[in-house]
């Protein structure tokens, strides 16, 4: 076949140019897709955002409020009795004295917090012993969160009870209305305020979930006829005040039965009888005057270790109550050995087994009364009436 060499050559030249152009074609092709890409991302990017359909131009309006209608009837006397109450009751700070290594200043720094009632309008503030313990000083902090130094005018470890004063403005103080803890029935409700963990003017309610407890003082001689109330008391309750549903005052809040040092469920609060029977006497001479026998007395663990059932009358001045009794203690005998006397083993026909049964039947009479105490010396048993004294 003819083939004619223009036609050949114009082919072969159209081959060789698109085998030319390929790879450029595909290069722009490539740079046209990527510029691409970026305008329709910048667009993108800068595109407002479409308002949905369902979103109208109108503010939105919260739904409307239900009238509550009047607070019930135990509703609002809790509110009156904490209105009443609260400005009674203040915060109390422990303060410690603490000098400075490198100068001979001494500062004083918060040793520990609790709560306290105000008692009177002359400025007497009762609280627990143990919040204010360990401190140089104290101050306290009324309802109107003004601060005043106190200072510290009668301590009873004993029974867990402490006295301040501050020189507050008397119209600045509203004491408390004192009840009687001699009448309390289990059941009955109790309003507990104070400053757990530092918050301060704290309700909690409950109710007395038994009488008459019996709990260690920090001195390890009993409190008793404490109340037992489920309102919960935390640290910092200690010292504060625990109401009737009156707003009489029918005890002073001072332990809890936790494992965890937290409320759970079991607090313990010092009757007012006792309160009422302490405080005077703190205020006038700044200590508790205390029956006694003013005798030395064994440990429990030397008379359970010696088997002897009772109280080891140890050492008896001769110018104590005892003494004067005729009571005797323990006297040396031959090889260095102890010849005990006196064991008291009863007391107004209690029986007497340890130490706390002795402490709490004394604590029940007070100076210049007369007990009768069951007493055995040398296996005889004998009864004895001593008069009281007053112990340090």
């Amino acid at each position: 076949m003819w083939i004619p060499e223009m036609n050949l050559a114009n082919s072969e030249s159209r081959a060789r140019n698109a085998a030319a152009e390929s790879p450029l074609v595909r290069l722009m092709a490539v740079l046209l897709l990527l510029m691409a890409v970026a305008l329709f991302y910048v667009m993108f990017r800068q595109r407002p955002a479409l308002e949905p359909a369902h979103v109208h131009s109108q503010q939105p309006e919260p739904r409307a409020i239900v009238a509550r209608g009047d607070l019930a009837s135990d509703e609002q006397s809790q509110i009156d009795l904490f209105s009443e109450a609260s400005p009674s009751v203040v915060h109390v700070t422990s303060l410690a004295l603490r000098r400075s290594r490198l100068s001979l200043n001494v500062t004083e720094i918060p040793q520990g917090t609790g709560t306290g009632f105000i008692w009177d309008s002359e400025g007497h503030i009762v609280t627990n012993y143990h919040v204010i313990k360990d401190g140089a000083g104290a101050e306290v902090t009324l309802s109107d969160n003004t601060v005043w130094r106190a200072e510290i005018v009668g301590r009873a470890p004993d029974k867990d009870l402490a006295v301040l004063k501050i020189e507050a403005p008397s119209e600045t103080l509203r004491p408390l209305a004192l009840g009687s803890s001699s009448n309390l029935q289990v059941g009955q409700k109790v309003y507990a305020i104070g400053n757990p963990f530092g918050l301060d003017q704290t309700l909690t309610t409950g109710v007395i979930s038994g009488l008459g407890r019996e709990i260690q003082s920090v001195t390890q001689r009993p409190i008793q006829g404490v109340i037992q109330t489920d309102a919960a008391i935390n640290p910092g309750n200690s010292g504060g005040p625990l109401l009737d549903s009156a707003g009489r005052l029918i005890g002073i809040n001072t332990a809890i039965y936790s494992t965890s040092g937290a409320y759970a469920g079991i607090g313990f609060a010092v009757p007012v009888d006792t309160v009422n029977r302490i405080v005077p006497q703190l205020v006038a001479f700044g200590a508790v005057t205390r029956p006694g026998l003013g005798v030395q007395i064994g440990t429990d663990q030397l008379a359970s270790r010696v088997g002897v059932p009772g109280v080891i009358v140890w050492e008896v001045p001769p110018e104590s109550a005892a003494g004067k009794a005729g009571m005797t203690g323990v006297q040396p005998g031959q090889g260095g050995r102890w010849i005990i006397g006196d064991v008291i083993v009863g007391i107004n026909g209690v029986p007497v087994t340890n130490s706390t049964d002795l402490f709490r039947g004394l604590d029940e009479h007070e100076v210049g009364e007369v007990v009768k105490l069951k007493l055995v010396n040398q296996g005889k048993e004998r009864e004895q009436d001593v008069v009281l004294q007053p112990l340090p």
